[in-house]
């Protein structure tokens, strides 16, 4: 799923303009381990059933929602 809204638009102090998007894919689990990058302080994987209690932005949960719905498509809000 792809996500953009022409509305949101980030600019920043070092004079950087840019339009946010997001694009989410859907995983499977095979093996290994979860890793931290310099952008992550932590990583979880989650139960559907508890993602409702998480402390998230609305803008992902609109996204989890669609995934659940099985809507693969591009949105532009």
């Amino acid at each position: 799923m792809i996500y953009i809204d022409p509305q949101h638009v980030i600019a920043y102090s070092d004079g950087e303009v840019r339009q946010q998007f997001s694009i989410c894919s859907a995983c499977s689990i095979v093996g290994g381990k979860l890793i931290l990058s310099s952008e992550s302080t932590q990583l979880n994987f989650f139960e559907k059933d508890e993602l409702k209690q998480l402390e998230m932005h609305p803008a992902q949960r609109i996204r989890i929602r669609d995934f659940f719905l099985n809507s693969a498509k591009t949105y532009i809000r």
